[in-house]
């Protein structure tokens, strides 16, 4: 999220451990010793294929000094596991430029690689479909916000492809708008402190007019019903990386599920949850919590 609300983030339930120490015990019963990248890999597949938590492969990873980035791996590289110092280690070797001729002569061999096809870890369309435009709000900030109205020929539901009317404190040099209903109270259940407001996304909208404390927008996008009383935010830039790293939070943490997404009461493997931890406790895009 841009704007910082203290102590809360949302999270994809795996089923991942963060428990294991990084010894030889995160690593599988009897692992190979060599893996030849292939097309079609992903960082977290090949990483399968040594540990028993995939999610740990940035801290057994042993950067060579000719490798400028370690997340670079292209098909046709060979992932090894070795021991530095009694510890075991994973290291890349690059596809060598030069090699032995048929003659048993050394001559140069031209690698053809297309930019920008090194393997991903996990890319984002593996969890896209779990994404939401929800965001986490300050208390009081919805209240405050513009409105909804109503739509032409004083209509009271709309949708996408529907003009509308809103009401409140609108920049005029923004011309983007999220739609949102106000949802629930993000409380922590431990202290009672109020972490946030969840607003809940109902769609999108473009600026097409604006006087005084009146505004015209055209509806883009819904995800259902759009009502009177709605409120109307500026679009929030989020900045949604395209492939994700899993890891070990910076220190010990411990936190509570305090919402499931979509008003559920039971929560599943994939489920989307929010926990009373975030960016105030040094929680990071791509953590893994048990």
């Amino acid at each position: 999220m841009k704007k910082t609300i203290p102590g809360i983030i949302a999270a994809l339930v795996t089923g991942l451990c963060c428990q294991f120490t990084l010894a030889e015990e995160v690593f599988r019963e009897n692992p190979p010793t060599r893996y030849f990248v292939k097309q079609g890999d992903t960082l977290w597949d090949i990483s399968t294929e040594f540990l028993q938590s995939p999610w740990l492969w940035p801290e057994i990873w042993h950067v060579n000094t000719q490798i400028a980035n370690p997340h670079l791996i292209f098909p046709g590289d060979v992932i090894s596991l070795i021991y530095i110092d009694g510890k075991p280690r994973l290291t890349v070797k690059r596809t060598e430029k030069w090699g032995p001729s048929r003659d048993g002569k050394l001559q140069p061999r031209v690698r053809v690689t297309p930019i920008g096809s090194a393997i991903p870890a996990i890319p984002l369309e593996q969890i896209n479909s779990w994404l939401s435009r929800n965001r986490v709000v300050e208390p009081g900030q919805l209240a405050a916000s513009p409105y909804v109205v109503g739509g032409q020929e004083k209509r009271l539901i709309l949708g996408s492809g529907d003009v509308l009317y809103g009401r409140g404190e609108f920049a005029g040099n923004i011309p983007g708008y999220g739609l949102y209903r106000v949802g629930v109270n993000y409380t922590d259940p431990d202290t009672g402190e109020i972490l946030g407001v969840q607003a809940l996304d109902v769609g999108s909208a473009n600026m097409r007019a604006l006087d005084a404390d009146i505004a015209t927008l055209s509806i883009t996008r819904s995800t259902g019903d759009i009502r009177v009383g709605d409120r109307i935010l500026p679009t929030e830039q989020r900045q949604i990386q395209p492939t994700f790293f899993p890891s070990e939070p910076a220190g010990t943490l411990e936190g509570k599920i305090i919402n499931v997404e979509g008003g559920l009461t039971q929560v599943g493997m994939l489920s989307v949850v929010a926990i009373n931890r975030g960016e105030r406790e040094q929680l990071q895009p791509g953590n893994v919590l048990a």
